[in-house]
Order: C-alpha cells, then sequence, then structure tokens
C-alpha cells in the first residue's frame, strides 16, 4: 500500500484507506497504519476518514467508526440500515420462489445461494445489520450449510466462527457432546464441539441457514450451556411455518417459507417483517442503555 518516492494524491490515498478498511471489518485499526503506509499526517488522514465516513453512509455501504484514545483507531462495519435489508430480504423471497428450487418430497434446493461467496457475503452482511446492537464472542453454527453463512456473518462483525460437528474427530482434542432430538424427524442424533472452541463465559450469536422443528437450533442451545456461554440471538435464514410448535422460541428468521407445494410447483415465501421491527428496536435499547455513547465530535472521533 506504499507509496515510493512521492506522496500519493488524495484519490489514491482514499481508494488505499477503503480497500484497507474493506479488507479487515469490525477490526480497530491504528491511524499509524495508514501514516506511516501512506507518507500523510494524522490530521491529513482524519480528513480522508471523514469524507470516507460520509460517502459510505450516504451510500448505504456500511459504517466508519473513530475511536479516539491511546488505544483507539479506526473500524470498518459493514453495518446498513434498515431499508437496505428490507430490499435484500425481498431479493431473497424472490430467489426461493422459484418452482424450479423444488425437490422430491417437498424440499427447497439452496445450496447454490449458501455457497455462492458473494451472495454469502451480502448474507452475512444482513445478519450483522440485524444483530449490529448485540455484543457478540464468537458465531456458533452447525455444519455444514450454516457455515458459510456464519463465516461471512462473523467476518462482518470482526468475530470469530465457532462450527459445532455431528461428530467428534481425535485431531480436535477433547470434545464435549450432547445427544439431541431432531424436531421434525424426531430422532435422538449427536452433536460436538471441542473444549478449545469456546472460551468459559462467552456470549454467542447462533446462525444456521434452515429451522424446521427447532430440534438442530434447541441442541446447539444445550451444547452452548455445557459450555457456560450464554446465547445472546439465533438468526436463520429460512423458517418453516409447518409444524407451527417449534423446540425454540427465541429466534428471528430471515424469510418465512409458508408452502412448498410440489404437485402444483408452487412456493409461498415471504420477507420477515418482524427484522427490520428487530432492528430499530435493538437499536433504539442500545442508544438507551448508553446515553452519549457513540456520539461523534466535529472530528468524526467518538467520545
Amino acid at each position: 500500500m506504499k507509496a515510493e518516492g512521492r506522496r500519493p494524491r488524495r484519490s489514491r490515498r482514499i481508494a488505499a484507506i477503503v480497500r484497507t478498511l474493506m479488507s479487515r471489518p469490525g477490526e480497530l485499526l491504528p491511524l499509524s497504519l495508514f501514516t506511516d503506509e501512506l507518507d500523510a499526517a494524522k490530521s491529513t488522514i482524519s480528513e480522508d476518514l471523514a469524507l470516507i465516513r460520509e460517502a459510505l453512509a450516504e451510500a448505504d455501504m456500511g459504517q466508519v467508526e473513530t475511536v479516539a484514545g491511546p488505544a483507539g483507531g479506526v473500524r470498518y462495519r459493514p453495518i446498513h440500515s434498515p431499508a437496505w435489508v428490507a430490499r435484500r430480504l425481498e431479493e431473497l423471497a424472490a430467489q426461493l420462489a422459484d418452482p424450479g428450487r423444488i425437490l422430491t418430497g417437498g424440499f427447497l434446493y439452496i445450496t447454490d445461494l449458501v455457497f455462492d461467496p458473494r451472495r454469502a457475503q451480502q448474507l452475512g452482511e444482513v445478519f450483522a445489520s440485524v444483530f449490529a446492537h448485540v455484543e457478540c464472542d464468537a458465531v456458533v453454527t452447525v455444519e455444514t450449510k450454516g457455515i458459510p453463512l456464519a463465516l461471512m456473518t462473523a467476518r462482518a462483525l470482526g468475530k470469530p466462527l465457532v462450527s459445532c460437528r455431528r461428530d467428534s474427530r481425535a485431531t480436535e482434542g477433547t470434545s464435549i457432546s450432547i445427544n439431541y432430538v431432531s424436531g421434525s424427524r424426531r430422532q435422538i442424533q449427536t452433536m460436538s464441539l471441542p473444549k478449545r472452541a469456546l472460551a468459559p463465559d462467552s456470549r454467542v450469536l447462533l446462525v444456521d441457514d434452515f429451522l424446521r422443528g427447532g430440534g438442530t437450533l434447541k441442541g446447539v442451545q444445550e451444547l452452548m450451556g455445557e459450555f457456560g456461554a450464554q446465547v445472546v440471538g439465533t438468526g436463520v435464514l429460512i423458517a418453516m411455518g409447518e409444524p407451527r410448535d417449534k423446540l425454540v422460541d427465541d429466534y428471528l428468521a430471515l424469510v418465512l417459507l409458508d408452502e412448498v407445494d410440489e404437485q402444483e410447483r408452487r412456493v409461498v415465501v415471504r420477507p420477515n417483517e418482524a427484522v427490520t421491527a428487530h432492528m430499530m428496536a435493538g437499536r433504539a435499547a442500545a442508544s438507551a442503555r448508553e446515553p452519549g455513547a457513540g456520539e461523534e465530535s466535529k472530528d468524526g472521533q467518538r467520545r
């Protein structure tokens, strides 16, 4: 990133700063990283960051936060507005409503969505925006389709990913395992997690791809209890309308799947209107808990 022989122009400097911030979301970067690499004064970098912050905010492309103090710096968070999230959910529902996704047995094909890197990154930013007001230490999921979504959510939040397995592996050391009952098939299954994967008393955000009866999510919650971890939020990509009585209650689905009619080749899926309401309520509650926190001074620094 460092310019050789001459100081870079502002346009090049801003491009370099944006590239660095977006490649390391959620990470607090010291201003010295930019002053040294770009051979620019701290005041110059601060002015550049003010322009970047304003431009990204106007385009709804994320937030740039400047933290004052010796241990401060600048952080990029790919957190978007409720309106941006609502548009993404409309797009997702439209894609899932394609009758070509219907599989034998009334299942819905979603592999192409969750394993597409660009689409998974966008959905990860949706989850990160929905749960932006929640403080967590890690994002937790279950193999396998939940992994891309949870990984991109963890990236957007700047947190590690923890993935529960259906079985334990000797290469992962001592693991904690539990048996749980599948909510839809009513079968006993096993879930495990290495003891080193999660620190005690961690605050975790659960992210998964599909919710039918809720047995798997309930199993994850019970496994988190074995680690002494606190579940601070649970998000799923798709939740089915049936069965109505789930084994878990406290979850938020991005879209709701009401019907998959294999005979009529019809899929009824809709965005969950509760998502944007949850976002606004969560942000209001976060602001109320910390009066004055997050306010920015004229130079864009947090107090």
